[in-house]
């Protein structure tokens, strides 16, 4: 038996075993993901519930500000605005909308009253004019002092890219993904280590705030990760009948010989 399922089925068996190894792989690999939605989502929970920072009076730490509440005031500078794009509308868990549609992160920098730091904002999303993609949504800028309340982060999410980033002299400058180092170095202007995603969906600017929860999609990973592992069964038990169906034929054979 072991000569017909394996032996005398190398390339069979081979095929098979890489078949079992990337669904198990991706199946892991998708389960991993979820597991790490949720504990984002558990350690954003509990320091939601932390006092509120205020980027004005405290020397801030990425680490201090991480996933916290922030408050900021300031002026933003329109002229410096990032259009981060290919970011899908956000829409929050058991909310309806066009989630496929394509658009923009507004970042835009906020420069701190009372103080020389410039805080990065990632003010919201807009729609993406599909037949041109140089012509901007409107969005409103107010021209006194804001206050603005939001959660800090490293970041506002990364997505493929490919080739070189825009001169950042451009206008308007439509980017893929956002640099705090590569920002700071440009400007030559002190800056907080961390970025802002603003959360008051009441203000009327054309901007959507209506942001997903971080454990969004965590069922869609366990889906991806049941087909993986139903890919990977499938091969074993290809592999496995067709080599058992090779067995019983060749004991067929053997046997009408005798």
């Amino acid at each position: 038996m072991f000569s017909s399922l394996i032996t005398s089925r190398i390339v069979a068996t081979l095929s098979a075993l890489l078949v079992i190894l990337v669904g198990c792989g991706a199946g892991i690999w998708q389960l991993n993901r979820a597991d790490q939605k949720i504990r984002l989502g558990e350690s954003l929970a509990a320091k939601l519930q932390m006092p509120v920072l205020n980027a004005n009076l405290d020397g801030l730490s990425l680490e201090q500000a991480a996933e916290r509440r922030i408050l900021a005031r300031g002026r933003f500078i329109p002229v410096e605005a990032i259009w981060l794009d290919n970011r899908p509308r956000p829409i929050p868990e058991g909310g309806s909308g066009a989630s496929g549609q394509s658009g923009f992160y507004v970042m835009m920098p906020l420069k701190l009253d009372g103080q020389e730091a410039v805080l990065w904002v990632n003010r919201g999303w807009a729609p993406r004019n599909n037949q041109d993609r140089v012509e901007l949504p409107p969005v409103k800028t107010a021209d006194e002092l804001v206050t603005i309340e939001g959660v800090a982060f490293a970041h506002p999410g990364r997505v493929y890219e490919l080739g070189q980033k825009s001169d950042t002299k451009s206008s308007p400058r439509i980017e893929q993904n956002f640099d705090l180092a590569l920002e700071a170095q440009s400007h030559e202007w002190k800056q907080l280590p961390f970025i802002v995603r603003e959360s008051d969906s009441a203000n009327k600017d054309g901007l959507v705030r209506n942001w997903p929860s971080p454990t969004s999609g965590v069922d869609r990973h366990y889906a991806y990760a049941f087909q993986w592992f139903a890919l990977a069964l499938a091969g074993f038990l290809f592999w496995l009948i067709n080599g058992l169906m090779k067995y019983r034929r060749e004991l067929a054979v053997n046997g009408d010989r005798v």
